[in-house]
This record gives C-alpha cells, structure tokens and sequence, in this order.
C-alpha cells in the first residue's frame, strides 16, 4: 500500500453563536488543515488537524502546512500501512505530533478502505455503535452557565465539561455550585476544566470550598510540577489535558500516580496510532479517558468516534465534537452528529465518511502528481 500523491487543503470553521472561550482566550474561527492521501491503487483516505488558535497549544494551522510540506516530498512512495508510515515520518521532522496525527488519521482511512473494513476494526474491533458524548461550556456568568448545564442534561449528555479559569476565582466556584444545584442528583457526570488557568492557590481553594461537588478537575494548572504540587492537597481527582504531550509523559504520569485520567487529544498525542497505544495504558491502569480532540469537522470526528468506540465502556469518558459549535458537516450523508448526547458510530469502510472535496477548493500543495 504505497503512497502516490499526497493533498494539502485548509478550511474555515466559524464558530456559531461565537465566540467560544475559554482561559486561554476567545475563538471566532477556526482554520482547520486537510491531508488527502491516495495510493497507487487509486484508494483515498483522509487526515485532519486543527488548532485551536496560535497559544492553546505549542501548534497552529500554518505550522500544520509548514510542518506537511516538510514531509510530504519524502513519503511519496513510501508504505501507507500506519506504523510504518510513523516511523518514516519521524526520520523527516522531530516532534510535530499535531501535524504527524493528520497523516496517520489519514492513513487508518486509506487502510480501511482497502481492507474494506471499518478503522475500529483496525483498532481491536468496536465495543457499542452509539458513543457517549459530553457537553463543554465556555467560559461565561454562573447563571447562563447553570442554565446551560440542565439544558443538555435534558437533551441527553452523561457528562458536562465546565470552562473556568482567565477570570476571579470567586466566579468559578459560583460557577460550579450553581451547576451542581441545577444537574446533582442526576447522574451527569461533572468535569471542570481551567485549561491551564488557575494558579495552585487557586485550584487548592476551589477543592476546599466545594468538597460536597463531585467533579474533576482537568488541567487546572499550567505545568506538570503544578500539579504535583495540588496533587497530594485537592479532594477531587485530576485529569491531565494539555500536559500529556507524548506518549512518554503519559506513562510517567501514570507510573508516578500524578492523575486520574486524561482528556486526551487525538492529534495532540499523534494520530490513532499513539491514541490506541494510550488507551491501552489507560486499560492496564484501570484509568479514565476521554477520545476527542481540540476542535475539527467531520475527519477529526470520525476519527474519535471510531476510537471512542473501541474503548471499554466504563473508562470512556466521551467523545467530544466540535460539531454542535459549527455549521454543516463535510459528507452530506454520513456527517458525524451528536444527537441525544451520544454519536453513532459510522460504519463503512475506513473512518466512515466521504468528504465533499469541492467544500475545500483548491489544494494549498500537492506531492507526487
């Protein structure tokens, strides 16, 4: 399974009813960056990417593209097959796990359209068809935010994702309490994610003034000596986000105890490949996590979803999609949607959709043609 030519495409996501903010700021847009890989046998599969702006994390879309180009010239005739096109990829750029994800997301599709088989298959076989989602709020006034918490308790979310953080702290745990008298009791799980927001002290004095609230913070703080600092004070558990950069970092964190789970990204951690070896881990450790990802349409979805699926059901934590912030979907028949909280799994072969490639235009470069 040999490559032959390899697209580069970028496409705006706005954000609807935007911004969406968060502790790191607000987003209005985002530019999302494409790989369409296609074999010698004339097979297509297809990757994605997307940051969520320049300071989320160390990535941003024209690093995306950069990074592609950089590489693109050597894959061309190099095996598709996932590990391997990994290792390959690795002796043409170091690190740039967000850009590598793309690929390797694309390279699961193209594989599963060859086998004819669906990419949760080719990640040890689909668990449920219908995946848990969850629901995250931005940033925004204790009020709105409750109201919003019982909003989707009633559409059918088992778990909300609450934003603090870039704010008084005070207004975080009015936040938080106030959600917890609108959805307690209920069985919605609750998560309170500060994307690297608070200060220590901060994060210490919300755990001691909502002792009686059953969430888990996730990434509270900035650094990973943070949160060994919180770690042995806090009397709710600690998920790791944007910390949990590589594969190594997981298995520290987890060999050394520092966390409860992870809110895991699929391109930050490097692709499907990287995202079925932390799953694993996860297993092994009896540990939570989510399969989501910083934002995307329907080729990063597809791609949480079909891994999400995989997942042994008590240590999903859900899927989460940008699809109930943006407008339309990339494959007008198998577009990915969140509906009574959860998502079907597609399944057809590969990661399940058909992108509607006269959506992205032009492409920015293209290998090997």
């Amino acid at each position: 399974m040999k490559i032959k030519e390899i697209h580069i495409y970028s496409h705006d996501l706005p954000v609807k009813n935007g911004p969406y903010t968060m502790a790191s700021g607000t987003v209005w847009t985002l530019d999302t960056t494409l790989v369409k890989l296609v074999s010698v046998t004339g097979h297509v599969g297809w990757g994605e990417t997307c940051p969520v702006g320049p300071i989320y994390a160390e990535a941003h879309a024209a690093g995306a593209r950069a990074a592609l180009q950089v590489m693109a010239e050597g894959l061309i005739g190099s095996d598709a097959t996932p590990g391997q096109l990994r290792r390959k990829m690795d002796t043409l750029l170091a690190g740039h796990n967000y850009v590598k994800a793309a690929l390797d997301i694309a390279a699961y599709d193209l594989m599963g359209k060859v086998l004819d088989v669906s990419v949760a298959n080719l990640l040890g076989g689909a668990i449920v068809d219908r995946v848990p989602s969850y629901y995250a709020t931005g940033v925004g006034a204790p009020d709105e935010i409750a109201r919003l918490a019982k909003e989707k308790l009633e559409e059918g979310y088992p778990r909300l994702q609450v934003k603090v953080g870039g704010r008084p702290v005070e207004i975080d745990i009015e936040t938080i309490a106030k959600v917890w008298e609108a959805v307690g009791g209920s069985g919605m799980r609750l998560a309170v994610d500060g994307n690297r927001g608070w200060t220590t002290r901060d994060a210490l004095r919300v755990s001691r003034e909502l002792p009686h609230v059953p969430f888990i913070m996730e990434q509270p703080c900035n650094t990973i000596q943070d949160l060994e600092k919180i770690r042995p004070q806090v009397n709710h558990g600690i998920y790791m986000d944007e910390n949990s950069v590589d594969l190594n970092t997981v298995i520290s964190a987890v060999g050394s105890g520092l966390v409860d789970g992870f809110g895991m990204k699929v391109t930050r951690i490097g692709g499907l490949t990287h995202m079925r070896t932390l799953r694993d881990i996860c297993e092994a450790s009896n540990l939570p996590h989510t399969c989501d990802d910083s934002w995307g349409g329907d080729i990063i979805a597809a791609a949480c979803t079909q891994i999400g699926a995989t997942v042994k059901p008590q240590l999903l934590e859900g899927v989460w999609l940008a699809a109930p912030y943006i407008e339309g979907n990339y494959d007008p028949q198998n577009g990915i949607q969140i509906v009574g909280g959860h998502i079907a799994r597609p399944t057809g072969a590969g990661l399940g959709i058909t992108p509607d490639e006269a959506l992205f235009g032009a492409p920015l470069a293209s290998f090997g043609v």
